[in-house]
């Protein structure tokens, strides 16, 4: 039987949707994670034990197991063990992406000099090293690329620790803010920080799968909610995106090139652009912020619907695989969407209130709250994890908007015991 080893990090939300699309495919499955209790629930006679910050030594485990029980494709459900499944699919000759590719998708800074020596558009940067008067520092770099600038970690995701400066005194007050979250995610003192000219335009997210260097957009979500700062915590995604379709397909051409200039060349792909005015002309052009060499974050592949039924993560399994057949990505006709609920404060969730309403609105599909209730959750810039998911379906994708603002203004949420902010989470 042909068999999966799926990478689930302790802290990952996609274990279940990459489980259930296995168990579609009709594929043997082994799990392998940092959290052996994560595993136990999942399939307890089917696990490894991986030190995911250890990519090395992970591969030497997966070798070990695959020399009993050999491996057909080695899957990474998220950031956390992308480097650890790439590092153990080398090992074993199952890789098509080279390790080096996916951790250049990892580290910002390695990210922005591989594009720079391609001519990708992206954003002006300098990357500061760590320096006694890192604040000084910084705002020198604001000072040179013009502001505002966008400060950010290089090995952090999810908007962690990515704000917006506007001056010299904002640039200070942003360095000791985001090298203090890098701390606090356990990153070391001298990583260097990014300092980024800000992109002003709308922003877009595509989620496509690339097959021998070429892009298969499989979906680009609009983000209609301004991303202007001080922080970036995100909130509505809507598909199909509503931008005409030139700038589509120069999307797709800008990240195709940029995931050649990092060397991917196979497997799901998520990145982050935005359509950006090109001084006094009023065409905009696309400048690509980042790319990943995994799926959509969070619950919000579940947006998303394709022909015969599949799911986004069958469509990436198939594909790893070589199930060919199996590999469809037709869209089914229709609009969708999702709302990661944003978290108003650091503390303790007492509860949201207002579901039932929210599920009455028209057009919403689905609320997934994935924080317990008495759990700890912490606002941005030092936050990674949102409250929950809610989703909406419609003929047109602003009706799911309007369906995704009615039903979130009818919740309420219930934070207690402010937390310092970077606890909890």
């Amino acid at each position: 039987m042909t068999r999966v080893l799926l990478v689930l990090p302790s802290s990952t939300y996609r274990a279940s949707e990459f489980l259930a699309a296995a168990g579609r495919l009709g594929v043997d499955v082994v799990t392998g994670s940092d959290a052996p209790q994560v595993m136990a629930a999942a399939l307890p006679d089917r696990f490894l034990v991986l030190p995911l910050g250890d990519p090395a030594a992970a591969a030497d485990a997966v070798a070990s197991f695959h020399s009993v029980t050999p491996l057909d494709a080695i899957v990474a459900v998220d950031d956390a063990g992308a480097l650890a499944a790439a590092a153990a699919a080398a090992r074993l000759g199952l890789a098509k992406n080279p390790p080096a590719a996916i951790a250049a998708t990892r580290n910002k800074a390695v990210m922005r000099r591989l594009w720079r020596a391609a001519g990708i558009s992206q954003p002006r940067f300098e990357i500061v090293e760590a320096l006694p008067d890192e604040p000084a520092a910084i705002a020198g770099a604001g000072a040179r690329l013009g502001y505002p600038v966008v400060v950010k970690p290089c090995s952090l995701s999810a908007s962690r620790g990515v704000i917006r400066a506007d001056d010299d005194e904002g640039a200070r007050v942003a360095a000791t803010e985001v090298r203090r979250i890098a701390l606090a995610a356990g990153r070391p003192r001298a990583e260097p920080l990014l300092v980024e000219g800000f992109v002003a335009g709308d922003e877009v997210a595509l989620e496509g799968l690339l097959a021998d260097g070429r892009l298969d957009v499989l979906a680009v979500f609009d983000k209609p909610d301004p991303l202007a700062g001080p922080y970036f915590e995100e909130t509505i995604y809507v598909s199909p995106s509503r931008h005409p379709g030139h700038l589509l397909e120069a999307l797709r051409g800008t990240v195709e090139s940029a995931c050649a200039a990092l060397g991917l060349v196979d497997g799901p792909v998520h990145a982050e652009a935005r359509f950006s005015p090109r001084g006094s002309h009023p065409e905009a052009h696309v400048v690509v912020i980042e790319a990943a060499a995994r799926t959509i974050g969070g619950r919000c592949s579940k947006a998303l619907r394709f022909s015969s039924g599949r799911s986004l993560e069958e469509i990436v399994l198939a594909q790893a695989l070589g199930l060919e057949g199996d590999a469809t990505s037709a869209r089914l006709p229709g609009a969708s969407g999702v709302m990661m609920l944003p978290v108003p404060a650091s503390g303790r969730l007492a509860g949201i209130d207002g579901v039932d309403a929210a599920l009455a609105v028209p057009g919403v599909s689905g609320l997934e709250v994935t924080v317990p209730i008495g759990g700890t959750i912490t606002a941005w810039p030092a936050g990674d994890r949102y409250l929950g998911f809610l989703f909406a379906r419609a003929a047109r994708p602003e009706d799911v908007e309007k369906a995704l603002r009615r039903g979130f203004s009818s919740l309420t949420v219930r934070i207690d015991a402010a937390l310092p902010v970077g606890a909890g989470g």
